[in-house]
């Protein structure tokens, strides 16, 4: 174990050997770091916050305060963060709240860029990137392998399909579809993720697949409703993926980016 001597490590903190602890970090008397992590310099974790393996976290960035939701009252809750994530400069986490999961999870293989943000109660999936200063809300989940733009704003309970791509400076209000690409000021649905899965490897034939549940589920000259289209294109694919994307518009509460009206 390497810890610097200029670092604070309260007494009941549970270090692993092969952990490094740089220059100025504070380590709460509840906190686990696991193997292979490393705590750049001038970082502070605290609470009921437990680090898997393999991490680097960068400096000044803050893990595990209590949230600042007014309905927090000081209950036990968690940060949880899986392994072999890179979280940058100026990143903040919180802990989950009594109010929902008592618990902020985050996943595997992430990169956190300089000032995102993950709020209380948040999931977060694996292999996602948020850029600089993106922020996620409260109870926010966020599925695999999504990328959201720099400072993009997702707003309470907002969730976020697989492979899905959230431009720049955007302003998400609404759930946004697995493999989707959305952007603009107030978040438009742009169509399929089609750079994105391209890059991942999908198979053509399955790109066409999802390419033309889009047009089927998101024809705006259509007049049968979101719901109904959502009904029909699970039944008749046979693709997971297309199922998976059926069902994501049916299980919807606040309403899918551009369609919230009809949920």
């Amino acid at each position: 174990m390497a810890i610097h001597p200029t670092a604070i490590i309260e007494k009941g903190a549970k270090i692993a050997a092969s952990a490094h602890i740089g220059p100025y970090c504070t380590v709460g008397a509840q906190v686990t770091i696991g193997a292979g992590t490393t705590l750049v310099s001038h970082v502070v974790v605290a609470g009921h916050t437990s680090i898997g393996s393999g991490n680097t976290i960068y400096p000044f960035t803050s893990l595990g305060h209590p949230s600042p939701d007014r309905k927090y009252k000081g209950e036990p809750t968690t940060l949880v963060i899986g392994d072999d994530n890179d979280i940058r400069e100026y990143v903040t986490m919180h802990i989950g709240t009594a109010a929902d999961r008592a618990e902020t999870r985050i996943g595997n293989a992430n990169l956190f860029m300089a000032g995102s943000h993950v709020a209380h109660d948040c999931v977060v999936g694996n292999a996602c990137i948020l850029a600089n200063y993106a922020q996620l809300a409260g109870h926010v989940t966020v599925a695999d392998n999504v990328l959201i733009g720099g400072l993009s704003g997702l707003h309470q309970r907002v969730r976020v399909g697989t492979h899905a791509i959230i431009g720049g400076h955007t302003a998400v209000d609404y759930d946004v579809p697995p493999y989707g690409n959305v952007s603009g000021k107030r978040a438009t649905l742009k169509g399929l993720n089609l750079v994105g899965l391209r890059r991942r490897g999908f198979d053509k034939s399955l790109i066409h697949a999802l390419d033309e549940a889009y047009s089927f589920l998101f024809d705006e000259d259509d007049d049968i409703p979101l719901q109904e289209r959502a009904q029909k294109l699970q039944k008749r694919s046979k693709s997971p993926e297309v199922k998976s994307l059926a069902e994501f518009v049916l299980t919807s509460q606040r309403g899918v980016t551009g369609y919230e009206d009809e949920i």
